[in-house]
């Protein structure tokens, strides 16, 4: 595999029926750790199964802010469900591709309650997908409030352990609460490893009712694009996938009539178009 011309990509990982076919690193090796960015919702999305499947949460219908243990005085926000903020469909006037956007990412960071940020946003008029780091950044503190626990023990215990995932490192908001929203640190392997469990219907790790109700489309993004629970929906030179995505282009892939499972990690940030570079490499390397 030839990662030359491909900007600043770090790893490429690929399976095919549970094997791997092909790994290249052009930065650190397999032991390093990955910042993976926004693939760390769909993380969050599959540890919101398996608390559902533990009775911890009562199901995605559950009011968000019931399971933070918060008020609000704009009754449509104490409506917002927890599969409101799956698909990212919440009533929060809340849109990281909108610059002006009064909920983008970009002006949560620098609050020292990130919390608060999300809660005190605006409610927008139309519903729709809208894509929102902030309701996810409440999803994990809700999902931690509700097990009882810290979250990445949880999440150690309930979903990597039983990967043979043994170093995972979570991000943290500035009042040091978990943030399940992106920059998760694993391997590009262990990125493999969840991908993998999708391919196989969840193993019994995360039910297997719940894998095919995060795949199916909820949620339309453009005339190619569907949104499931936290997961990306499109098709491939007419294979049909469904992905983890990051910024900068970090993206695990899942081509379930392929077998097949990649891995793209990327450090193409201030670039144009780093995604488009992600998928250029998937068609041109892995899908041929």
């Amino acid at each position: 595999m030839e990662l030359g011309g491909y900007g600043a990509i770090t790893s490429v990982v690929v399976s095919r029926d549970g094997e791997i076919v092909a790994e290249q690193y052009a930065d650190g090796d397999a032991g390093t750790l990955r910042n993976t960015r926004s693939c760390t919702k769909t993380v969050a999305g599959m540890l919101a199964g398996i608390a559902i499947e533990r009775g911890a949460v009562p199901g995605v219908e559950a009011p968000l802010l019931e399971l933070l243990g918060a008020d609000a005085a704009d009754p449509r926000k104490q409506q917002i469900s927890v599969r409101d903020v799956l698909t990212m469909s919440s009533c929060l006037d809340c849109d990281d591709f909108d610059e002006a956007s009064p909920g983008n990412e970009e002006l949560m960071y620098p609050r020292e309650d990130w919390v608060g940020f999300a809660l005190g946003l605006p409610v927008r008029e139309t519903r729709g997908f809208s894509y929102c780091t902030a309701g996810v950044v409440l999803l994990g503190i809700a999902l931690e409030r509700a097990v009882g626990e810290p979250l990445p023990e949880f999440a150690r215990r309930e979903l990597l352990a039983p990967l043979g995932i043994a170093d995972a490192r979570w991000p943290r908001t500035p009042r040091g609460e978990v943030s399940t929203a992106g920059g998760l640190l694993l391997t590009s392997r262990s990125l493999l490893a969840l991908g993998e469990l999708y391919l196989r219907g969840g193993d019994g790790i995360v039910p297997r009712a719940w894998v095919d109700e995060s795949l199916r489309p909820h949620a339309r993004i453009d005339e190619r694009t569907e949104y499931g629970y936290l997961w990306w929906l499109r098709s491939y030179r007419g294979e049909r996938c469904f992905f983890m995505s990051g910024m900068g282009g970090n993206r695990v892939h899942v081509f379930p009539d392929l077998e097949l499972v990649a891995v793209i990690t990327s450090a193409n940030f201030g670039v144009p178009n780093p995604h488009g570079i992600s998928d250029r490499l998937l068609v041109e390397q892995v899908l041929v």
